[in-house]
């Protein structure tokens, strides 16, 4: 019997543990857990933007070692799957169905650039180092081309580009205003592809001393400084630069979506909406802002809402803006027209004829796409028939008392699309207003994440942003995507020991965004940027073109041209990068 039977039959030796046994499991449950935890937790509600600065090192690190593909094509599209499952929950609100075929869906799409990385990263260790910080640069730019065929493949759904995590950090937002969001994503995909780099080297390339260093790393650090050292040109002395805009009243008049479209209901919406509109009229309001949609009957087409509508700006001695119904009457062989869109009722002049068509519709909301093939599905809002789309921005002419302005309307999820938002302020908009109800998707995430594309618009147009909703967010958002006020529903304790509830605008106080009210906000303006158009509103996605440029230059240098001497991950041994220490 040989020494290997002899030990082989041992009754004492003891099983390897369970780790070792499957270390590729258990790398994969890891990089799962740690994409979808931060995945999810970056993005609104949870607001842990920090997290975006790492949430893919993980999953690029493990790229570096060659995993099969098979396993890494399954934990990374399996983690953004239930990620996006998870970042989307509000929609079981409207539909069960939506959510889990739109989760997965959007979650494979997003995943698909880790393949990307899973494909190239390995071909990276042992090459030059402007070879190196290229493929990190066109990895970026990977990631911001998936994310710009998310603005138009399937009519476009742009629900939370990476940038939009850091809403609530102006800091790294102000390079919008030169590139778009999308250069927001650009330097968190290369901050996140520079640590995984340095871990690489320090953990698996045995590299020492100066070598140690991953140019990778400090090239992504330099992006950021550039960001950093923008806010800090843009934003500095913000104060002094402010100039009054107007008083603008916000009306949220909560309207429960169940009885939204009930006809039964209709005198009961329009009483919440005249007692709650009323209660500003002492504040003396420049102009005032409802919602998308309001009224329970068409302004533009039903004589008596027509009417009402009038009476109340004339009571309020205010212009009103309104999101509501427009009926066109039918054309020879065609029907009547309905359209989306959004109105301006003056107190002496009541109707204005010309007004804001949504130009962006809601699948299945809206319309039905490719209705001879999908007609079967129906819309989930209960209105007959498809709206008609708008083709142009149609600013509304406000006149009121501080003078004469240009604002440019959008309607529901509009500001989500950087072109539509642009084309509005290059046709000659001085402040974006959104009129929107996310009153559908439960008092959850949805509203906030959606907030968070309106700071992206303001940053990206140097415009600001007011945003009116049905339930919330409605608020003030300045030039440079700083949440200037939030309307908010806040408890106050009384010296008798009572407790009041009052609606507050300071986004200092924490309260529920949720609830029936209304306030007036006093808006200031930057006159840095009063007629002026930033670099992004006058050459549009040009970063978008660059961004697939650097990624095709990347993955010719790394696919024709690979690195000569050797195959694999560890081809080149430590050290002998003549570049690694420059």
């Amino acid at each position: 019997m040989n020494n290997a039977t002899i030990l082989a039959s041992n009754p004492y030796d003891q099983p390897p543990p369970f780790w070792r046994r499957h270390p590729r499991s258990l790398t994969a449950l890891a990089v799962f857990i740690l994409t979808v935890v931060p995945t999810v937790l970056m993005f609104p509600p949870f607001d842990v933007p920090e997290l975006a600065y790492l949430f893919a090192a993980p999953a690029i690190l493990w790229a570096y070692r060659q995993p099969a593909f098979k396993l890494y094509a399954l934990t990374v599209l399996g983690a953004q799957a239930v990620a996006w499952t998870i970042i989307l929950s509000w929609l079981h609100h409207v539909t069960w169905a939506g959510l889990f075929l739109l989760g997965p869906f959007i979650g494979v799409w997003v995943g698909s650039w880790f393949l990307l990385v899973r494909a190239l990263i390995h071909r990276l260790v042992g090459r030059s180092t402007p070879v190196r910080l290229l493929a990190m640069l066109g990895l970026a730019g990977g990631w911001v081309v998936i994310e710009w065929t998310r603005t138009w493949f399937l009519s476009g759904f742009p629900w939370l580009t990476l940038g939009s995590s850091q809403w609530e950090r102006t800091s790294i937002l102000q390079i919008a205003a030169f590139t778009g969001a999308s250069g927001v994503s650009f330097v968190l995909v290369a901050i996140n592809v520079g640590f995984a780099a340095y871990g690489h080297r320090l953990g698996f390339e045995g590299a020492t001393g100066l070598n140690r260093r991953s140019q990778e790393f400090f090239a992504a650090m330099f992006l950021l400084l550039v960001c950093l050292s923008i806010h800090v040109q843009e934003t500095f002395h913000r104060r002094a630069y402010s100039v009054p805009f107007a008083k603008v009243g916000f009306v949220q008049p909560y309207i429960p979506q169940n009885v939204k479209w009930d006809p039964k209901q209709a005198p009961a919406i329009v009483n919440i909406l005249e007692r709650t509109t009323l209660s500003l009229v002492n504040r003396r309001p420049d102009f005032v802002l409802w919602p998308e949609a309001v009224t329970p009957l068409a302004v533009k087409g039903d004589a008596s809402v027509q009417a009402w509508v009038e009476s109340l700006a004339r009571r309020l001695d205010a212009p009103i803006v309104l999101g509501s119904i427009g009926i066109e009457p039918a054309a020879e062989g065609r029907d009547e027209s309905w359209r989306n869109g959004a109105f301006l009722v003056e107190p002496g002049e009541g109707l204005a004829p010309g007004y804001y068509t949504k130009r962006r519709l809601v699948p299945f909301g809206e319309f039905v796409p490719l209705r001879p093939l999908l007609g079967w599905l129906g819309k989930f809002v209960p209105i007959g028939g498809d709206f008609d789309a708008g083709s142009d921005p149609s600013p509304l002419i406000l006149q009121t008392r501080a003078g004469v302005h240009v604002a440019g309307p959008l309607i529901c999820y509009e500001d989500l699309f950087p072109g539509l938002v642009r084309r509005s302020t290059a046709s000659g908009a001085d402040v974006l207003l959104v009129l929107t109800n996310n009153g559908w998707f439960g008092e959850g995430g949805a509203a906030r994440q959606h907030a968070a594309h309106s700071v992206m618009r303001a940053v990206e147009n140097r415009r600001p942003v007011l945003r009116c909703g049905n339930g919330g967010w409605s608020g003030w958002i300045d030039e440079f995507g700083k949440v200037r006020a939030v309307l908010q529903r806040v408890e106050v304790h009384e010296p008798g020991g009572g407790v009041r509830q009052v609606v507050s605008h300071r986004p200092e106080d924490k309260g529920s965004i949720y609830f029936r009210g209304a306030t007036t906000v006093d808006v200031m303006r930057d006159h840095r940027w009063i007629g002026r158009e930033s670099f992004y509103v006058r050459h549009g996605d040009w970063f978008v073109w660059t961004s697939m440029g650097l990624f095709g230059l990347s993955v010719a240098l790394l696919v024709a041209r690979p690195k000569q001497g050797a195959v694999g991950p560890q081809a080149a041994p430590a050290g002998t990068d003549s570049t690694s220490t420059i």
